[in-house]
């Protein structure tokens, strides 16, 4: 114990100064304590030049307040949210208050609005306005040096806060507006609470700008700091009494913010919610004639659209990613590829949300190119579901139909349906930190099928979820978009997902198709070393020559059936046909290497092995436990593999 302390103790030489820097910080606020006449200290705050002036600078404080957020909270949204030209240099302007000697930004008030100033003769003559000398000129003042707080603290917040939030919102038919008051502006509520309770703080303090342009009129532009000067000229022991006043108001809004004056979106962490396991799902009502699925039907959009719920998909897509995708009402495409390929981008241009691509649009014959996307009907579920934090799983699903127009009680009446249909209707009052991963993901898709979309964008829907969440959604999902009368595009990096889920495959390669195929066919002769890989299977990439294919490592691979020498291609090879010897083999392989076992992972009851050779590209074997025992297969051991020529499939490319 005694060494861990040693161990922790700061160096003298840091830690003396630090300590003289909190004695000069706080050496000042003690005297003000010591000197304080208690007994008097009543008397001195209710004299009525004091309770006039606290009165003064309550109202001068809150009416600053409120201008700072009717200016501020807009300003604090374009600097976090909008790239345009200058903006440094406005940035630079909000803080030059903080910075500018507060006499001099009086002159520069004085300069502005007085009488003589730019703008002081229009305002007079015009609205019959003069500010300086004035109440109206004390607000000015306390504004011009406060508001500062407030949009710096709300910058910070708003630019901490994922805009996944208000995209999703977007994509369930709220306008920009609607995001950003029922969205944007709940969850960045402690930034704008921190940022408030400062700007408040330093308008009731503002002394410098206020004297200089408004000047100190008893009862008009007299607040408290400029009281507090007046008294010290003749009551010093008042002068400390209403000191200490401004100060315990200073330290209370210190004390209620904790430390938080950045306001930065406050996140649960893992270890603020507890643990929340997968719960069994409810019994699922969606059979016909229940009232679940006759909800669920309608929240489909069938009951309600003049084209019976089916909308046929017709995309170009423009830009890094560049496409033609034409579907069929209920298709269900999976988009693979490596990082990078185009996939998310591909969603976002379908949902207009990215100047990296253009998507001209066509929803059941409705060309919806030029619409924004909160009017375009295409929902979107993103990784992380983005389920709002602040709403229940009630709310969040009813939030797309509120914003398309629906009654609350219809709104929260279809949601529960559509919670019910997916088997987590029990949890609807639940909000979001009380929900487990699976149950998360239902809730986001209950919240995207509600919203009667006409194009489903799933992004990775499933990555977060463990194996045995993964399948009881993944089932879930498969039954409900059996039933859905448009087209669902899926980003996935999951082959059992592409296989299960979807109608066809969509492989990205650079944001341009490599290949769209029916799930079998993408299996059986996959395009993409990455795709074979991702499915399984091994994929060497290589030239056709007359014994077989010259392979771009190195090396030479004998097939069965070969292609036109020069053509490229890519020979496929399933982990179970290839074979593990601890000798060289004899017999009929015609592809034998020398290898070293590299890594040995399990999957279901079989064992996959990495190989490694220096005559081949690394080579992946499926062997079972038994196999592996009986030929001694560890990590670092040397083995030989083989592959006959006629489990060699080549995909021409």
């Amino acid at each position: 114990m005694s060494r861990l302390r040693t161990r922790n103790r700061p160096p003298v030489t840091l830690a003396l100064p630090a300590l003289l820097a909190i004695g000069f910080l706080l050496l000042p606020l003690i005297g003000i304590l010591t000197r304080t006449q208690w007994g008097e200290l009543g008397t001195h705050l209710t004299s009525p030049g004091v309770v006039e002036a606290l009165k003064l600078s309550l109202v001068v404080s809150l009416w600053a307040l409120g201008l700072s957020l009717v200016l501020g909270v807009p300003l604090a949204w374009l600097l976090a949210r909008v790239e345009f030209k200058g903006k440094a240099l406005v940035r630079s302007l909000v803080l030059l208050p903080m910075v500018l000697p507060p006499t001099v930004g009086g002159v520069a008030l004085l300069l502005g609005f007085g009488r003589r100033g730019l703008l002081g003769p229009w305002l007079e003559e015009t609205f019959d306005i003069t500010l300086p000398f004035h109440t109206s000129g004390a607000v000015v003042a306390a504004t011009f040096v406060a508001m500062p707080f407030l949009v710096i603290s709300l910058e910070g917040a708003l630019g901490g806060l994922k805009q996944s939030y208000e995209e999703t919102a977007a994509s369930l038919g709220a306008s920009p507006v609607r995001v950003f008051f029922t969205v944007t502006m709940p969850m960045v509520a402690p930034g704008l609470i921190a940022g408030a309770a400062l700007t408040w703080a330093r308008a009731l303090g503002e002394f410098g700008a206020t004297i200089t342009f408004a000047g100190n009129l008893p009862g008009t532009t007299q607040t408290l700091p400029l009281q507090v000067y007046l008294l010290l000229q003749d009551q010093p022991e008042a002068a400390t009494s209403v000191s200490l006043l401004l100060l315990a108001i200073a330290m209370g809004v210190l004390i209620a913010l904790r430390g938080r004056w950045t306001g930065a979106p406050v996140a649960r962490s893992a270890a603020d919610v507890p643990p929340v396991a997968e719960e069994p799902a409810a019994p699922n009502p969606d059979v016909p004639g229940t009232a679940a699925g006759s909800d669920g039907a309608k929240a489909a959009g069938g009951a309600e659209d003049p084209a019976g719920g089916r909308w046929p998909l017709h995309a170009e897509v423009t830009g890094f990613t560049e496409l033609t995708l034409d579907a069929a009402p209920g298709t269900t495409i999976a988009v693979v590829g490596e990082n990078g390929a185009g996939k998310t981008t591909l969603l976002r241009a379908l949902l207009g949300l990215t100047p990296r691509a253009h998507a001209t649009l066509n929803l059941g014959g409705r060309d919806v190119t030029a619409l924004p996307p909160h009017r375009r009907q295409v929902a979107w579920v993103p990784q992380d579901g983005a389920l709002f934090p602040h709403l229940t799983a009630l709310a969040n699903t009813a939030y797309g139909l509120r914003a398309r127009g629906t009654d609350r009680a219809a709104a929260r009446r279809e949601a529960q349906a559509w919670l019910d249909r997916l088997g987590v209707g029990h949890l609807a009052r639940r909000k979001p930190a009380q929900l487990s991963g699976g149950q998360a993901q239902r809730v986001a898709l209950a919240r995207a099928l509600a919203a009667r979309p006409r194009l489903l964008l799933l992004d990775e829907p499933l990555a977060a979820l463990d194996q045995t969440t993964r399948a009881r959604v993944r089932h879930t999902l498969r039954t409900h978009l059996a039933g859905f009368g448009g087209v669902c595009l899926i980003v996935t990096h999951d082959p059992v997902e592409a296989v299960s889920l979807a109608d066809r495959v969509l492989v990205l390669a650079d944001g341009r198709t490599l290949q769209d195929a029916a799930p079998a066919e993408v299996t059986r002769h996959p395009r993409s070393p990455w795709v074979a890989r991702m499915l399984g299977r091994n994929a060497w990439p290589g030239t056709a020559s007359a014994d077989g294919l010259a392979l771009a490592g190195g090396g030479r691979l004998v097939v069965a059936d070969g292609l036109p020498e020069g053509a490229q291609a890519l020979a496929i090879i399933a982990p179970e046909a290839v074979s593990v010897h601890r000798d060289r083999p004899s017999g009929s392989p015609r592809n034998v290497w020398p290898g070293t076992v590299r890594e040995i992972t399990a999957v279901g009851s079989r064992l996959r092995v990495l190989i490694a050779s220096d005559e081949a590209p690394d080579l992946v074997a499926e062997i079972t436990p038994e196999a592996a025992a009986e030929l001694a297969v560890i990590d670092g051991a040397s083995v030989w593999t083989s592959v006959k020529a006629t489990e060699v499939t080549l995909v021409r490319l």
